[in-house]
C-alpha cells in the first residue's frame, strides 16, 4: 500500500519540482533544487516523480491563463499521495488568499527560499505553516536605486543569500557555487541552452502590469557573480546563455553604471565554452545606441532584440504608461538593422486595452507591416487586480478582445512567415540542439530564441553534436522555421566535449 499524506514513509525526503511560467522561474527552480540537494533532499523527476513525498510547484501569476494553469497543476498534484507546496509568483502575489482558496496546498513566499529545505521538512512532518500576507515588495528596498545593493533585504530569488558572506559548505557535486555568497543552483534540464538571471524586479509603472508589486524593485546582480555563474554553466554543458530579468536594459543602474550591460556582454561572450550570449526583456525606451552597437558587433553576442513594444498607438501607449509610437519604434528597428541587417527582432503586443479604438488597432497593424519582426506575440488584454488599467474607462467586451486578438494573430502569422522567407539565401550560425537522424540536425539561428521562436533544420554530411555552432546557408522556410545547408567549414564547438 502506498503511504498516505498523513503517514509518509519515515526518512524519505523526496521532492518533485514542477516549474511553470517563464525562464526567470526556471532559474528560481534551479536555485530551489540546489538548496534542497545541498540539504540532502532527493530530487525526483520523470518516471520517479510519482514516488515523491512532496510536490513543489513553482507557479506563475502573470496573466489569468497562467494563474489557471498554476491552480490546475496544484489541484492535480493534490490528487496524489504527496504533500503539495506552492511557491513562485502566484504564491507570492496572493499568499493567505490562495491558501484559503486552495487548502490542498501549503503556500510559501520568496522569503522562504533561503530555508526551503527546513520548510519542506516541516511540511513532511505534518506541520502547516501560516501563509504570508501579500505585500508590495517594492517597499522592501530603498526607493533610490543607488541605495539598494548594500541594503538588507529579504530573499530575492536568484540573488544569493543575504548575510552569508562566506563559503557555502559541503555542496553536492554539480551544485553551484563552490564558495561565495552567490545563489546556489543545480541544473534541472540538459541541452546547450540555459537562462542566467542578471537582475530581478522592475521600477517601471506600466498600468497593466502587477509584476513589480510581487517581484519588487529593480535589483542588479553584481557582474562578477553573473560571470562566475556563466563559467559554472559552461562547465556543465551550456553553450548559449539566455540573460533574463524583468528589464534587462536597466541592468547596472543601481550599481552606478547605466552602461554596465554593454560591459557585461563581451565578458560573458569571452567565458570559455560559451558560444553565444542572448539578451531578453529589453525596454524600447531604454535601448541606447551604445547597447545596439555592442549587441550587433560583439563576437559571441547574438544580434537579437527582444523588445517590449506592447502596442504602436501613441494614445494607447500613454494609457499604458509607456512611451513611443509607430514612428519612434520604426526608427529603433531601422537603427538596429542599419547596424546589422540580419538582426532578429521579436516583441509582444496587447490588444483590447481599455479605450483602444479601431483606429488604434489599425495603427498597430500598420506598425507590424512596417517593422518586419521575426517573432510576434499577440495577447488579449485582461484585468489584473491592483493595477491602474483595471479601473480605466473604456473597458472592452471580452468577446471583442478575443476577436481582435484572433484577427491580429492571423496577420502576425503571415508577417512572420514572410520575414522567415526573406531569410532564404542568408548565411546564419546555428547552435545545434538535437540530432534528427539522416544527416539532419535541429538548432536555432541567432534570431531564434529557445522555446519562444522557430527552429532551423540543418542538413550536414559532417556529424554534428549538441552545442556545436555551425555556419549554414538558408535554403527554405515553413512558417517561422527554416531549413539550411551546413557550410563546409568545420563547426565551432560551443562546449568542451
Amino acid at each position: 500500500m502506498s503511504p498516505s499524506k498523513e503517514n509518509p514513509q519515515p526518512g524519505e525526503r523526496t521532492v518533485s519540482l514542477v516549474t511553470l511560467g517563464c525562464a526567470r522561474n526556471e532559474v528560481d527552480s534551479e536555485e530551489l533544487a540546489g538548496r534542497l540537494d545541498a540539504a540532502g533532499w532527493t530530487l525526483a523527476s520523470g518516471a520517479d516523480a510519482g514516488e515523491a513525498n512532496v510536490v513543489l510547484v513553482n507557479t506563475c501569476g502573470f496573466i489569468e491563463a497562467a494563474k489557471q494553469e498554476s491552480i490546475a497543476e496544484l489541484l492535480g498534484a493534490a490528487s496524489g499521495r504527496a504533500r503539495v507546496v506552492a511557491v513562485g509568483c502566484l504564491a507570492e502575489r496572493y499568499g493567505s488568499q490562495l491558501a484559503e482558496a486552495l487548502p490542498e496546498a501549503q503556500i510559501l513566499s520568496f522569503d522562504d527560499y533561503g530555508d526551503i529545505a527546513a520548510r519542506l521538512d516541516a511540511v513532511l512532518a505534518g506541520e502547516r505553516r501560516p501563509a504570508h500576507e501579500p505585500r508590495d515588495r517594492r517597499r522592501l528596498l530603498p526607493l533610490a536605486p543607488a541605495g539598494r545593493p548594500a541594503a538588507p533585504h529579504p530573499h530575492v530569488p536568484g540573488h544569493g543569500m543575504p548575510g552569508t558572506g562566506g563559503a557555502i559548505p559541503d555542496l553536492p557535486p554539480g551544485t553551484a557555487p563552490a564558495s561565495g555568497p552567490r545563489t546556489v543552483r543545480r541544473r534541472l534540464g540538459g541541452g546547450p541552452y540555459a537562462p542566467l538571471k542578471i537582475a530581478s524586479g522592475c521600477d517601471r509603472r506600466c498600468s497593466f502590469c502587477a509584476i513589480p508589486a510581487f517581484r519588487g524593485a529593480f535589483l542588479s546582480r553584481p557582474p562578477q557573480d553573473v560571470i562566475d555563474e556563466a563559467g559554472w554553466l559552461a562547465a556543465h554543458g551550456v553553450a548559449e546563455l539566455l540573460l533574463v530579468s524583468e528589464n534587462s536594459t536597466s541592468y547596472g543602474k543601481d550599481l552606478g553604471n547605466l552602461a554596465l550591460l554593454d560591459e557585461l556582454l563581451p565578458a560573458l561572450a569571452a567565458v570559455p565554452g560559451i558560444a553565444r550570449v542572448r539578451v531578453s526583456y529589453l525596454q524600447p525606451a531604454e535601448v541606447r545606441p551604445g547597447l545596439v552597437t555592442v549587441m550587433t558587433s560583439t563576437p559571441g553576442v547574438a544580434p537579437y532584440f527582444d523588445l517590449s513594444f506592447q502596442h504602436a498607438s501613441g494614445s494607447v501607449l500613454r494609457a499604458m504608461r509607456r512611451f513611443g509610437d509607430t514612428e519612434r519604434f520604426c526608427a529603433l528597428t531601422d537603427q538596429i538593422r542599419h547596424a546589422c541587417p540580419e538582426a532578429g527582432i521579436r516583441s509582444n503586443f496587447i490588444v483590447g486595452f481599455p479605450g483602444e479604438t479601431p483606429r488604434d488597432l489599425a495603427e498597430l497593424e500598420r506598425f507590424l507591416s512596417l517593422a518586419r519582426l521575426d517573432a510576434i506575440g499577440i495577447f488579449g488584454y485582461s484585468d489584473e487586480e491592483g493595477t491602474e488599467a483595471a479601473s480605466l474607462p473604456g473597458q472592452l467586451d471580452p468577446a471583442d478582445i478575443a476577436r481582435r486578438a484572433d484577427e491580429l494573430s492571423d496577420i502576425a502569422e503571415e508577417l512572420m512567415a514572410q520575414r522567415a522567407a526573406d531569410r532564404v539565401g542568408e548565411t546564419v550560425e546555428v547552435l545545434i540542439e538535437e540530432d534528427l537522424g539522416g544527416q539532419l540536425y535541429e538548432g536555432r539561428a541567432a534570431h531564434q530564441a529557445p522555446e519562444v521562436d522557430g527552429v532551423t533544420t540543418v542538413a550536414s554530411p559532417v556529424p554534428l553534436a549538441a552545442g556545436d555552432l555551425v555556419g549554414a546557408r538558408v535554403t527554405g522556410s515553413e512558417g517561422v522555421d527554416l531549413t539550411a545547408d551546413a557550410l563546409p567549414a568545420p563547426p565551432r564547438p560551443g562546449q568542451t566535449r
